[in-house]
């Protein structure tokens, strides 16, 4: 079915609140103009795109999508340079009312700085609210066409794709006796900050002005203006895809280096991408040097980018690498990968200093401060082999969980510190526990296999709905292990919000509601994303 400007606002034009939006009609009318982006991007019918991200972008639903991303995401109470927030239905309505291209000039970035794992920090830019949701209205009209034009094996920043995706691809290339054993760890220096604006402005599909305008904002820092002259503002929606954007086509070029099937078949050089991080494996450490890391360089300069000199070297697969958290190394005819010493380590630390944080906290809030870092953590790791590493894990958190408490109690023994904080449980003794509190140990969480992501997969393409159907089935069968109740409503209701019609994912977290209150002795009940 065609999609004109009559039918993108025909609900709209009934709609005079917040409230009244529906957006079940909303997410119908913006997925349909996404399918069609993403196939004339195929097909690479250019104006066709353009035309289409146009009628995307002035149409109120999309803008009212574009709003509510931003008025419920973690973001939705920092407010930009002007300090304003949108946190009421009247607010958020006139934002929509608001959202125009014409004569809009987007407010400086108020900068901020946050720590990095090397002690060192990085700058992030907080847009203003509008700022925000202008962006977010239009990636809308740009992620359809970054992902029919992403790289295969790029995985960072993608809808459906994860680390745990990118660390399945470095086995699958790196795995078998015939496999290459030479990698180049590429990390672009400062890709964010770094990006060429007339590069962007030139390759990227979408509105050229309002782009310009984003890229060249400036930021208020201590009072002051400063210009920006390159790079992508990091803090802002669109960011990451147009990283990621400048970065696709490297898989391409690697190709085309190697044109015949006997001479990649020698080289055997495969591209593995996630955000800025990536590495690329070899036959030969002289294939690397000589033919891939000259064409690397000569492809990131054009980007105006260059390869960070102190992170980017190259490793034989006996010696490992450091990729995404963990350690590829191959070891007796087998690839291990484990997390890597420097994730293990900043993850003991963070445990520590909540500890020493919380000397006078209650038990039973440690315990729910240190539950989510352990499950979170061990989540990550989980597909990987990663048991030696969680039974080292869990004995140095016990012996923090015990300077903790010894801490409180200096003047009892050590006997009666036990009683007091650690039980025996299931046959296991000295776990640390506090009535119906019990603090997870790393050791339960069992190796749990990652199905990797098909590469060619595009979620804006029909022909593979079914695909991605199946694999969220499967995954919220998962998410909903020992839930029963929950699994079954998930089932009955085909994993669809009655309230926006959109699929419940993990992203979208739910809220279980009764019709009929169970004070009342209902039964009856829906589950709900916490976005409806």
């Amino acid at each position: 079915m065609d999609v004109s400007h009559h039918d993108c606002d025909v609900a709209s034009a009934i709609w005079k609140s917040w409230h009244e939006v529906s957006w079940v009609e909303v997410h119908q009318v913006v997925a349909r103009l996404q399918t069609r982006i993403a196939k004339a991007a195929k097909a690479g019918e250019w104006r066709k795109v353009r035309s289409l991200q146009r009628l995307l972008t002035k149409s109120t639903g999309a803008k009212a999508l574009a709003v509510r991303r931003v008025t419920e995401n973690r973001g939705r109470k920092t407010p930009g340079v002007d300090k304003q927030t949108w946190s009421t239905p009247e607010a958020k309505w006139n934002a929509v009312k608001d959202l125009s291209n014409k004569r809009y000039k987007p407010a400086p970035l108020r900068r901020i700085y946050i720590p990095k794992a090397n002690g060192e920090k990085r700058p992030l830019g907080i847009p203003t609210m509008r700022d925000r949701a202008m962006q977010a209205l239009h990636l809308l009209a740009l992620e359809p066409v970054a992902e029919t034009l992403a790289d295969p094996h790029s995985y960072g920043f993608r809808r459906e794709r994860s680390t745990a995706d990118a660390i399945s691809q470095v086995r699958n290339v790196l795995s078998r006796e015939v496999s290459p054993k030479w990698v180049l760890e590429g990390d672009i220096k400062g890709c964010f900050d770094n990006i060429s604006h007339d590069w962007l402005t030139a390759n990227v599909c979408m509105d050229k002005g309002i782009l310009r305008k984003w890229l060249k904002a400036g930021f208020i820092e201590m009072g002051r203006l400063f210009p920006t002259q390159a790079g992508t503002p990091q803090g802002g929606i669109i960011s990451p895809v147009l990283a990621n954007l400048a970065l696709d086509g490297l898989q391409l070029e690697l190709t085309k280096l190697f044109r015949t099937v006997r001479m990649a078949r020698e080289a055997k050089v495969n591209l593995v991408r996630y955000a800025d991080d990536f590495v690329i494996t070899g036959s030969s450490q002289k294939v690397l040097a000589t033919e891939v890391k000259p064409l690397v360089e000569k492809f990131l300069a054009d980007r105006g980018l260059i390869l960070s000199p102190t992170k980017t070297k190259i490793t034989h697969v006996t010696e490992g690498f450091d990729f995404l958290g963990w350690n590829v190394r191959y070891f007796k005819r087998v690839l291990l990968v484990q997390p890597s010493k420097k994730n293990k380590k900043a993850f003991l630390d963070k445990i520590r200093t909540l500890l020493r944080e919380r000397k006078a906290a209650s038990q039973t809030e440690v315990i729910e401060k240190l539950t989510s870092v352990i499950r979170g953590w061990a989540n990550y790791h989980r597909s990987q082999n990663a048991s030696q590493t969680f039974a080292r894990c869990d004995h140095q958190i016990w012996q923090a969980l015990w300077r903790w408490a010894g801490r409180r109690h200096p003047n009892k023994g050590k006997k009666w510190l036990k009683g007091r904080y650690f039980k025996c449980i299931k046959g296991r003794d000295w776990r640390f526990a506090e009535k119906d509190k019990l603090l997870p140990v790393l050791a339960g969480f069992k190796k749990k296999d990652h199905v990797k992501i098909q590469s060619e997969a595009n979620p804006y393409d029909p022909e593979f709905d079914k695909y991605f159907s199946k694999r969220l089935a499967k995954r919220m069968d998962k998410t909903f292990e020992g839930r029963r109740k929950l699994r079954w409503l998930w089932w009955w209701q085909e994993g669809i919000c009655p309230c926006c019609d959109q699929k419940i994912t993990r992203e979208t977290g739910w809220h279980l509601h009764h019709i009929v209150k169970r004070s009342e002795r209902g039964l009856n009940r829906h589950d709900y994303c916490r976005h409806s």
